[in-house]
């Protein structure tokens, strides 16, 4: 009895000290919110300091406090709209002396996202003041960026390498043949790649011909941009013969970009930090190459946006489109749709702006959100589409009921198409002595059947389904650009197409990016004066402080080391990703798919594939739109 009343006494010490543990760290969490949460009138004159931290996305993730624990959730990552913002701000601010990008941790962004934080920069020189940015090792993204800066300096130890879009995608058909693990592919349209994974062991000349004429078209715009902004970068040298233009330099990659006018200076973080406190004024409470500066989200919370005039709603369809309530950072087709739900009902908004940037996936999930933007546009409400990078596929499908379509150049949209990828192990299992059997009362008990097989019954109704899901495609799409379905079909069949060439073809109406939409949605409703409200964009306490705390070691890994070995962890990060997502278009039994596989590639990933709402393999033919 003694030895019991001491162990419970033993128990209720430790329940007593994890009670005071967990009260502990929530006045602590608290107390981190409360001091680490940027306040309004905390910006010190000098310069703003931009820490670009992971890519440059259209909507950043927000991360879970169970990701947190346990380590699997989004990079840090920066919201494109965030950047232009500082930045345009602090072209008419006097506070403001200098503009400072700090690109050793950044991990890239679309081409459309660095044209426009380029011409943010551009309106900073324009008033007279200097933009100056740092990187470690310049690649393509921030080689861009770099353009449009007054002074820009590579570490010692770095360089700067132009690539140029392209890479590599992973093909499958012959691991599965090894395994016998069947892919059973249902889809409709020549260019549609996305299932050529799972039954080639390379590209078809078909996709390769659709790609190569994108990837052609944003090659050139890129060059156009960089030589614009600075006429004496030689890319022709750099990408010509990059052995020899190193070695002309004694084989140093950072004198060589000098050389070839990618950049102005060479010199450290701490060098870098003494040309800027020159220009701003030296912080000698922070050491040796310290300056003057207010941080990205410092000058945020002290620069509200206008609220003047009417509302016009602008909704982000960002990332990959799933079913259910994912985002932000992931588009999740229910909360989207509740958004614009909650937005029409609410009778706040004079108009509406769709902000795309997404390589599609699941077409119950861009059908919800389409669905809900028919029906604020039957309200009378003018509805403008904005494509940012990517607007393909499901992307695409989402656009249909805009009134009016903006793209850039840069855009990457199209990809009118739709397939299905299930597997089956019937031969896998009779390899290691499974069989199966069974009792059917009709063609299609027991399928699709990923045991037993297909029967010819189930894959016939199944590729019936598709067949429909494209023609609803390809009908929505030819209503909302007035055009016949065979005049669709021409152009759809699963190819891709720049933002020019998608111009030419009707697809899109007119070149221009958020601004321009938010304007012409503007003049529709009849405001003369307005101002933009992100639906689903307030972020509460514990998101903030949840990212205060959240850290990616990717990111981190980036500015670590300066030279081109470095990228090639960066590769093998990019095609572990790519191998899961497609693994989970195999295996994630995620129904009828409208998604551009090759338009992946060419934009930043803010975080791990999310793997779409699964659906059992029972309820697949329920769950295939139609």
């Amino acid at each position: 009895m003694k030895f019991a009343r001491s162990v419970w006494k033993i128990l209720v010490a430790i329940k007593d000290g994890l009670v005071l543990l967990l009260l502990l760290l929530f006045f602590g969490g608290l107390y981190a919110v409360l001091a680490l949460r940027p306040t309004p009138g905390a910006v010190q004159p000098g310069a703003l300091y931009l820490a670009l931290e992971g890519p440059v996305v259209e909507e950043r993730a927000r991360i879970r406090p169970s990701q947190l624990l346990s380590g699997s959730g989004p990079m840090k990552s920066v919201q494109e709209r965030d950047v232009v913002r500082a930045v345009e701000a602090a072209a008419n601010d006097e506070r403001i002396k200098a503009v400072v990008l700090d690109l050793d941790s950044f991990g890239g962004g679309s081409q459309v996202a660095m044209t426009r934080i380029g011409a943010a920069m551009d309106k900073v020189r324009a008033a007279k003041k200097p933009v100056l940015v740092r990187a470690g090792l310049y690649t393509d993204d921030s080689v861009q960026i770099a353009a449009h800066a007054s002074e820009a300096w590579v570490d010692p130890l770095g360089g700067a390498m132009v690539a140029g879009p392209g890479g590599t995608q992973l093909y499958f058909k012959a691991l599965l043949d090894r395994l016998k693990i069947k892919a059973h592919v249902f889809k409709v349209g020549t260019y549609k790649s996305a299932v050529e994974p799972f039954l080639r062991e390379n590209a078809s000349p078909e996709a390769k011909e659709a790609t190569a004429a994108v990837y052609a078209a944003l090659w050139e715009t890129w060059q156009a941009d960089v030589k614009k902004a600075r006429p004496k970068a030689d890319i022709a040298l750099v990408t010509g013969d990059p052995v020899k233009w190193i070695a002309a330099s004694g084989g140093d990659a950072a004198k060589a970009a000098v050389a070839a006018g990618l950049v102005d200076r060479v010199g450290d973080k701490i060098a870098f930090g003494k040309r800027v406190a020159e220009i701003v004024g030296k912080e000698p409470a922070d050491g040796e190459g310290a300056f003057k500066g207010t941080t990205l989200e410092t000058y945020l919370a002290d620069t509200t946006p206008p609220t003047e005039g009417k509302a016009i709603a602008v909704v982000t369809v960002a990332g990959d489109i799933v079913d259910g309530d994912a985002g932000p950072g992931t588009a999740g087709g229910d909360r989207i749709a509740e958004l614009v739900d909650k937005a029409a009902a609410s009778g706040d908004y004079a108009a509406l702006v769709v902000r795309v940037d997404s390589p599609g996936g699941s077409v119950t999930g861009a059908e919800r959100i389409r669905a809900a933007i028919a029906r604020i546009k039957a309200k009378k409400i003018p509805v403008a589409v904005s494509m940012a990078g990517l607007a393909a596929s499901g992307g695409y499908w989402v656009a249909t009921p805009g009134d009016r379509v903006f793209a850039e150049p840069a855009t990457i949209t199209g990809s009118i198409g739709i397939f299905a990828v299930i597997p089956s192990f019937e031969e896998a299992l009779g390899r290691i002595g499974v069989g199966t059997d069974g009792v059917r009362t009709t063609a299609l008990s027991g399928q699709p059947d990923v045991f037993g097989g297909f029967s010819p019954t189930a894959e016939a109704v199944i590729q019936q389904q598709i067949d429909s899901g494209y023609a609803r495609f390809v009908g929505l799409v030819a209503e909302a650009r007035h055009k016949s379905p065979a005049q669709i079909d021409r152009i759809a069949q699963g190819r891709i197409w720049d933002g020019g060439t998608a111009r030419q073809l009707g697809l899109v109406d007119e070149f221009g990016g958020i601004d321009a939409a938010l304007a012409w949605a503007a003049k529709a409703a009849g405001a003369k004066t307005w101002h933009a409200v992100y639906l689903g964009a307030s972020e509460d306490s514990l998101s903030a402080f949840l990212d205060q705390l959240a850290e990616s070691e990717s990111t981190a890994a980036r500015g670590a080391a300066p030279d081109f070995a470095a990228l090639g962890a960066q590769q093998q990060g990019a095609l572990a990703q790519q191998l899961a997502g497609d693994l989970t278009r195999l295996l994630g039994g995620a129904g009828a798919q409208v998604y551009c596989l090759e338009c992946a590639g060419l934009a930043p990933a803010a975080g791990p594939a999310v793997p779409p709402a699964g659906i059992s393999w029972l309820a697949l033919l329920g769950r295939l739109a139609g």
